[in-house]
């Protein structure tokens, strides 16, 4: 095997690396001006203060709005992502289960509160997908007072 000799200059390869460097940093600052998921809109906090009156609304304890906008945003995330899907459907459902895996896995009559915040939340992020949403739960066995509160 054979190794060619090496002509290039130390001046030549240091211009390789300083643009190369000058390019990286280019591109670094450019993502960075551009990411913005931390950034929240005048939008998504009108939607969390309306989440928030919600949640209060029915006695419970809301989160703060930061945690809402970053958690939401203004288009609702993951949970308006697709709330009527099968997969969707499919998680909601494995979570009304008791929990154990394989033959021990049994559906529960879990209480009607377990449903209530992700209703809440597609009335205030994505409106036209409760009535369907709402005909699922509508579906589902619960009961008011499971935990004999």
């Amino acid at each position: 095997m054979t190794t060619n000799l090496e002509t290039q200059s130390d001046e030549e390869r240091r211009y390789l690396y300083v643009g190369v460097t000058v390019a990286l940093v280019v591109l670094v600052v450019t993502s960075l001006l551009m990411f913005r998921s931390a950034s929240s809109s005048q939008a998504a906090q009108d939607k969390a203060a309306q989440l928030i009156t919600e949640i209060e609304s029915a006695g419970a304890r809301a989160p703060s709005s930061e945690v809402i906008v970053r958690l939401l945003g203004d288009d609702g995330g993951a949970v308006c992502a697709d709330p009527n899907g099968s997969l969707s459907r499919a998680v909601l459902l494995s979570q009304l289960s008791t929990g154990a895996g394989g033959p021990g896995s049994r559906p529960i009559i879990a209480d009607s509160r377990v449903v209530q915040g992700q209703l809440r939340i597609i009335k205030v992020y994505c409106p036209d997908e409760l009535a369907e949403f709402q005909e699922f739960v509508d579906d589902l066995k619960f009961d008011d007072d499971v935990a004999g509160n």
